[in-house]
């Protein structure tokens, strides 16, 4: 099932790109044309001011989109970075347990059976840690 927090962060990251398209899309469309190209531009007064008014509009949503984008790639390289640690964290268990393992296995005494005994314990908890 999709988190729908998730869809909505992901609905709201897309705004600010979007908003930047039309605003850019409205800018040159005012600075461009006139009333004699389209009847409508006929009820807007001062084009020219409207169209300077959505350059700043513009201008702070790329600001903002900024915001976004870095937020977004600061998220993904700190996932990355906590999914490399706990990989390499799990190499590192499971090489411990191979060679307790083998250990045991070459000598069962007391000694190599404790040291056996530690690392599974060591490896249920990392399992629990995961649930």
């Amino acid at each position: 099932m999709v988190n729908t927090r998730q869809v909505w962060l992901n609905f709201l990251a897309l705004l600010p790109g979007t908003t930047l398209t039309v605003l850019t899309i409205a800018v040159a469309f005012l600075r461009f044309y006139d009333e004699q190209d389209f009847q409508f531009l006929q009820l807007i007064a001062d084009p020219r001011a409207w169209s300077n008014r959505l350059t700043v509009a513009a201008l702070v949503v790329a600001v903002v989109n900024f915001g976004v984008e870095w937020n977004g790639r600061n998220r993904e390289a700190d996932r990355r970075a906590k999914a490399e640690e706990q990989a390499t964290r799990r190499a590192r268990i499971e090489t411990e347990r191979d060679l307790a393992l083998l250990s045991f296995l070459a000598e069962p005494s007391d000694d190599n059976r404790r040291k056996l005994t530690q690392v599974l314990a060591v490896l249920n908890e990392y399992r629990d840690s995961l649930s």
